[in-house]
């Protein structure tokens, strides 16, 4: 496969790589070229930015929740349309920053994965030749990632930027090829979890607008194309683990587990601004394993639609309490459905509205089929991936079974009327919701802080579209 690619990475987080990708996206969407963009990592926001800036999805490409295999087949599906001119993935992090010393899941790795070349955005404050150092670094640290390279940012004049690129070009011998000054960030207003999320972001467009023409007018568009149209053949040695060797490229393509249905169930996923944090391929995942989703929202609308099932995604419920806590007919019918047996899958976000109630300024009363009462805190209560070993029954995952994901959130538990035998999670990594238990189950209910990717816990889908079909059966 010979899809131009590039991966922007970095020497940590926040260090305007986000902006950077988002803007390059969206000046090489302004040429009339079709990007395809990514995001290296367990993210929706910054995915949510290039997606917009992009026009099409944007899928996520993380080695911890699923393996390489099924990362190497995602990327040449979502590659493959022939009308797609360049892939542009944003890292995470610092390039080699992983889970270990070995830099496992990093960005580095993922670019020797899908055989991408790097270019670096370096937050270049106070600093000159040093950079030179810091990069001759990079390029010696690990020679087998294809760093091709480099953007300054916040770069203070053109005194500062002669010093950056002679010193870099002179003792790097790579190309700088842009070179950002300090900019107002008006335009991408921040929050706790990073950049504000796009459908809660009235300007969002102007923003994109904004990062095309700087790119448009201190990077060299036509040195990044190059850089990308470099890129070897990704090969499918990866992508065929698992497979006959003799099957074709575009039977590759990611399957999940589809359950027999005679009918397709209705499945209700409630995305608006304040539950907005679903993965493409989640979505893609209920879609192929037969099911009809339906799109609603408590913030527009009064009543719960005729549905076989529920999905509510992670978000920010915290910062819409008051409208969620109003529409009381709503939170009424999925606490009267969810006693009637709906299968509902709640993540993150979507665990706090059904609980009890939301503490902030004042107590918010939620949709109360978990006796739970959260509250917020100024620090994350918890924060990276999780690893998490299923010792309960339930409807969706097997006992015994071993659930990869992740975690971020600020919201915590004031007070708990549960049983710790209703948490089907037992954390072995990351904190869950309640002395390190996770998955809240009651019912045909299951409620989690554990957000998980569909490419890696591949029977979530079919199990969700199961419990559909078989609820719209009884009924």
């Amino acid at each position: 496969m010979d899809i131009p690619r590039v991966l922007i990475a970095a020497l940590r987080g926040g260090s305007g790589k986000t902006i950077l990708s988002v803007g390059i996206i969206a000046a090489l969407s302004n040429q009339g070229k079709t990007v395809a963009p990514y995001k290296k990592g367990p993210d929706y926001i910054d995915a949510g930015w290039l997606a917009l800036a992009g026009g099409r999805p944007c899928f996520n490409l993380d080695t911890f929740m699923a393996d390489e295999p099924a990362v190497c087949r995602s990327f040449l599906q979502h590659s493959s349309d022939p009308d797609i001119d360049i892939a542009v993935i944003e890292g995470n992090r610092g390039l080699y920053d992983g889970l270990d010393v070995d830099g496992s899941t990093s960005s580095a790795s993922l670019a020797k994965l899908l055989n991408t070349p790097v270019i670096l955005c370096l937050d270049c404050t106070k600093s000159t030749r040093t950079m030179a150092a810091v990069v001759l670094g990079l390029l010696q640290f690990d020679p087998d990632v294809k760093i091709r390279g480099v953007i300054l940012n916040q770069v203070a004049g053109i005194r500062h930027e002669t010093l950056l690129r002679g010193s870099i070009e002179k003792y790097c011998h790579i190309p700088v090829i842009g070179s950002i000054p300090k900019l107002n960030s008006q335009y991408f207003p921040e929050r706790h979890m990073g950049l504000i999320p796009t459908p809660e972001h009235e300007w969002a467009m102007e923003s994109i607008r904004a990062a095309a023409e700087v790119v448009e007018a201190h990077v060299d568009i036509p040195a990044l194309l190059e850089i990308a149209q470099s890129a070897s053949r990704l090969t499918i040695d990866c992508a065929l683990k698992g497979f006959s060797e003799q099957i074709p490229l575009n039977e590759l393509n990611v399957t999940f587990e589809k359950p027999e249905c005679r009918n397709k169930p209705k499945i209700g996923v409630i995305r608006d601004s304040a539950f907005q944090f679903y993965y493409p391929d989640n979505i893609e995942a209920l879609k192929s394993a037969g099911a009809d989703l339906v799109f609603i929202s408590p913030l527009t609308d009064s009543r719960l639609p005729t549905i076989d099932a529920l999905y509510i995604g992670g978000g920010f419920p915290e910062t819409h309490a008051d409208q969620l806590s109003k529409n009381l007919e709503f939170r009424n019918e999925i606490k009267l459905a969810s006693e009637k047996g709906l299968p509902i899958y709640a993540e993150c976000g979507g665990l706090m509205y059904l609980g009890e109630s939301l503490v902030l300024d004042q107590s918010y009363p939620m949709a109360g089929v978990l006796p739970v009462v959260f509250g917020f805190s100024k620090k994350p209560q918890g924060h990276g991936y999780t690893i998490a070993e299923v010792v309960c029954d339930n409807p969706y995952y097997q006992n015994g079974a071993i659930i990869k994901g992740h975690e971020f959130h600020y919201s915590k538990v004031m007070q708990w009327k549960g049983n710790e035998r209703d948490l089907a999670f037992r954390m072995i990594k990351g904190r869950g919701i309640h002395h390190q238990r996770d998955g809240f189950c009651y019912k045909n209910v299951f409620a989690t802080y554990t957000h998980i990717h569909a490419l890696g816990v591949k029977e979530w889908a079919a199990r969700l579209v199961h419990l559909a079909a078989d609820f719209a059966g009884s009924k």
